[in-house]
């Protein structure tokens, strides 16, 4: 039976012990009542509702789904006790209820020594009958009470304390099923927060490989390109990945003769191997070229150093390497040799005819150039050109030869010839490496490799005044990174 005013724990009509909260108890059932998470959370219609069925199946004005706080009762539900969110934690009524294992029932609150001089009693809602039922979690903690109070006395049967005992049991059910979803939210958030951390750790990460990359290959090219009087020079470097570094490679230097060095070329691969065997060959080209005039010598000498170094691997390049100096005739005189790589081209003006001017282009391509790196006794050939005033020398890496027209047919040496015959003659090396980028950037698919270009021209008389100190010019390009192909 649950306890009435007229049966105490001390058997005196009217009295009943104050009972005291348990400190340990008491803090485990604060740490339940965290665990559920239900303090100061919006009206819910399933706790709503049991405050409802619970005044009306008692017939009462007030009844209340309250949780226990340390220091105040807060309404979870409140039918009938319009603008009452919270009261304190005042012995008598509540307070007292989470106390107790089973229901407290007090027929008058004026007979209850206890409960008199609660605020709900004593105050202008003058409750005179009370009735609670513990909520209580698997574990035995008392979270609060489902309550009914009137404002006149009575009395009920144990079959109704029965029944508000089975209203606190529905209360707790809610709760239990509260917390389930509440857990699964809390995981669906801790497993959205870690994909979007790893999101962002990914994106940040793929930003420094970015930068990385980016930052590599500046260091494996010339910052910029010198200024040699009576020629203009101009280059540009497409890397189709922000994220690996290319293994394309070019520069032009002076030489101690009074002559001037360039090369460009290919290493085979990307990434860090790549980029380890590109800083090898620019060393190699430049050490080597001061000591021998022969550009056929250059490429034997990296050839061997390609050779025994054992980070090389299995790893190989092609490419031209040349030396220049200006010609008594005028012009420049060119001696270029090659290391497997595809054809230079040298431009000048077609011999006149109807219509418009263009470009007379030979493919300079000395025979017998087998790839560097690749074989012991491997053999290199060169061959000697003039580059007159008007004229231009065009080097490229296959990455422009290999891009595609369309879906499965690549631009090729006879589409970048006929590309070069269009143009108008007589163009400088800044405008035809504009050109050519121009057209690169006109392709469906653009360039899917890497691409290295590098152009120098003799101005013709009518331009070597305006090309006069600013004869280079440089520039790179990188593939978005949604883009490389």
């Amino acid at each position: 039976m649950p306890e009435q005013a007229s049966a105490s724990e001390d058997g005196v009509p009217g009295k009943r012990l104050h009972l005291v909260p348990d400190e340990v108890v008491e803090a485990g059932r604060m740490e339940a009542v965290r665990r559920y998470d239900i303090l100061d959370t919006p009206p819910d219609g399933a706790f709503d509702r049991v405050a409802a069925l619970a005044a009306r199946l008692f017939d009462v004005p007030v009844a209340t789904v309250t949780i226990v706080d340390e220091d105040r009762i807060w309404f979870k539900a409140a039918h009938g006790l319009d603008g009452v969110s919270e009261i304190g934690r005042d012995p008598g009524l509540c307070g007292s209820a989470v106390l107790r294992d089973d229901a407290l029932v007090i027929p008058d609150t004026l007979l209850d020594d206890v409960a008199c001089g609660n605020p709900l009693v004593t105050g202008a809602l003058g409750v005179r009958f009370y009735a609670a039922a513990p909520i209580i979690t698997a574990d035995g903690h008392k979270l609060g009470t489902v309550n009914v109070l009137d404002t006149k006395p009575r009395s009920i049967t144990s079959e109704q304390t029965a029944t508000l005992t089975d209203l606190a049991a529905i209360v707790m059910d809610e709760m239990e099923l509260r917390l389930s979803a509440l857990r699964t939210v809390r995981q669906e958030q801790r497993v959205a927060e870690a994909e979007r951390a790893a999101r962002e750790q990914a994106e940040r990460d793929k930003a420094a490989i970015a930068s990385f990359a980016s930052t590599l290959q500046r260091t494996l090219l010339p910052p910029a390109l010198p200024t040699v009087p009576g020629l203009e020079l101009a280059c540009h470097y497409h890397a189709a990945s922000v994220h690996d570094v290319g293994g394309d490679f070019y520069d032009v230097f002076p030489l101690p003769s009074g002559k001037w060095g360039l090369f460009l070329g290919d290493v085979c691969g990307k990434g860090a191997e790549a980029a380890t065997i590109t800083s090898l060959a620019r060393y190699t080209l430049r050490a080597s070229a001061h000591h021998t005039d022969d550009p056929v010598a250059v490429l034997e000498a990296l050839n061997s150093a390609l050779l025994a170094d054992v980070w090389a691997g299995a790893r190989y390049c092609t490419a031209f390497f040349a030396t220049f100096a200006p010609d008594a005739a005028g012009g420049f005189t060119v001696e270029l040799a090659t290391g497997g790589h595809p054809p230079a081209y040298h431009l000048s003006p077609a011999a006149p005819v109807a219509g418009p001017a263009h470009t007379r282009v030979e493919a300079v391509h000395p025979k017998g150039g087998m790839l560097i790196g690749a074989f012991p006794h491997a053999r290199f050939a060169s061959t000697t050109l003039h580059l007159a005033p008007g004229q231009a020398l065009l080097l490229y890496t296959d990455g422009l030869t290999e891009a595609h027209t369309s879906a499965d047919t690549m631009l090729g040496d006879e589409g970048l010839t006929a590309f070069l015959t269009a143009r108008p003659a007589s163009c400088g090396a800044a405008q035809l490496i504009e050109d050519t980028v121009g057209l690169l950037d006109a392709l469906p698919q653009g360039a899917r490799d890497d691409v290295a270009l590098l152009a120098l021209s003799v101005p013709a008389p009518d331009q070597a005044a305006a090309a006069t100190g600013a004869g280079s010019t440089a520039h790179t390009t990188a593939a978005p990174a949604g883009e490389e192909h």
